[in-house]
């Protein structure tokens, strides 16, 4: 039968190993494949021929992989990039070596234009190699799908971190201002959930351009009528000329994206700069946002299995390849109505690769107030309920990285 390789990549969700379970147990309920690889460190390391074999995990193994935060198998930012044959041919390589016939492959934007490369390439050569690909983000900026997994998660803590840090700057009477700043770098979808607190006095998010002095006008107008003001910031917002707020533009990380953060600080210092307020609290979101397992949503962690299940079933045609497995989206009409349903469907790797789905314009409300109803309808189903978690102790169990055995 042949053996499939499965191999995770980019930044790390809440879930995202949810879905190498869900690779693994759908082959020991229905053995497509001899073995299950996992390729460690992504394409990095499998192109180093750094492969675990994941075949047998007990079902208690699989279990506590599900709750376990980062990537298992270890992760990179490796860029594939087309007309590298080298690297496509080394891959061929490893892959023969180990009578592996389909690659599944769990990662972003990014990983989905691998699959999709890997794919026209091997076609373009006339090898047989298949490559299938498992979206996640906490950014929530893949289409064409409802959301990633990965997403509902993030969104969960975002809004729970938003509620318990807004209760501890409300305690103090001092003037100052809390900045809250999440990831987001294109898209300001995680930004906009904290606004399901409750208790978001502004928000500033990618989507639209940043006007400092409106916005301190309207920092200001809070403070004279509330005493306070509790803003989140998207990292990756930007003024009308694309320069980001942030103070960190000018990096990269080898995706040709910027390397961001800051924008909170940036907002804190300039609000204290007008002489809004003496001072301010920054409260990063950063990695929690996306390493918070305690705090998974019971929809993200089963969807994420699920898509990872319906990605191995539908690989059982040897015609599927340089496809990735979604949520399909709803339509207004089903958000409106508060109707979640989740079901997937396959499709072509380039409809998600280099494409970023954007947190609807409509969605926004004017002058930095926040997010609409219907923002809030598309929300709530999504983070709703939790798994039981396996304990150790005071801690969430946890397995040992395979990268680190």
């Amino acid at each position: 039968m042949g053996n499939c390789l499965v191999a995770q990549s980019g930044g790390p969700t809440a879930v995202i190993n949810a879905s190498l379970a869900g690779v693994v147990r759908a082959n020991q309920l229905n053995p497509l494949y001899d073995r299950v690889f996992g390729g460690l460190y992504g394409i990095e390391g499998v192109l180093d021929g750094k492969l675990y074999d994941l075949t047998d995990l007990s079902a208690h193994e699989l279990k506590i992989l599900k709750q376990t935060p980062s990537s298992a198998l270890g992760t990179c930012r490796y860029k594939l990039k087309r007309g590298a044959d080298a690297d496509y041919c080394r891959l061929i390589e490893v892959m023969d070596v180990n009578d592996i016939e389909v690659m599944f492959y769990i990662g972003g934007n990014g990983s989905m234009d691998t699959v999709d490369a890997l794919a026209k390439w091997a076609e373009s050569v006339g090898c047989k190699k298949r490559f299938v690909g498992i979206p996640k983000t906490v950014d929530n900026d893949l289409v064409p799908v409802d959301h990633a997994p990965g997403f509902p998660s993030a969104a969960k803590i975002a809004a729970q971190i938003t509620h318990a840090t807004y209760l501890d700057y409300a305690a103090y009477t001092r003037p100052e201002v809390f900045v809250l700043e999440t990831m987001g770098r294109d898209a300001g979808w995680l930004a906009a959930s904290c606004c399901l607190s409750g208790n978001v006095d502004l928000l500033v998010l990618p989507e639209i351009d940043f006007d400092k002095d409106a916005f301190l006008a309207e920092a200001k107008r809070k403070f004279d009528e509330k005493g306070e003001c509790y803003i989140v910031v998207s990292e990756g917002a930007h003024y009308a000329d694309g320069t980001y707020v942030s103070a960190g533009e000018r990096a990269d990380e080898g995706f040709e994206h910027p390397v961001l953060g800051g924008a909170g600080a940036t907002i804190k210092q300039m609000i204290v700069d007008a002489g809004i307020v003496p001072r301010g609290v920054v409260q990063n979101l950063s990695r929690a946002a996306r390493s918070s397992n305690f705090a998974q949503s019971l929809v993200d962690v089963n969807e994420a299995y699920e898509l990872a299940m319906s990605a191995h079933m539908r690989s059982a045609d040897p015609a599927f390849t340089g496809h990735v497995v979604g949520v399909r989206p709803r339509t207004a009409e089903e958000i409106t109505a508060g109707i979640y349903d989740a079901r997937y469907f396959a499709a072509p790797a380039d409809r998600f690769a280099k494409h970023v789905k954007h947190f609807p314009r409509e969605w926004i409300l004017p002058h930095y107030q926040g997010i609409t109803e219907d923002a809030f309808a598309y929300f709530r189903p999504l983070v709703k309920s939790e798994p039981k978690l396996v304990y150790d102790g005071a801690m969430p169990a946890t397995i040992t990285p395979f990268n680190k055995r």
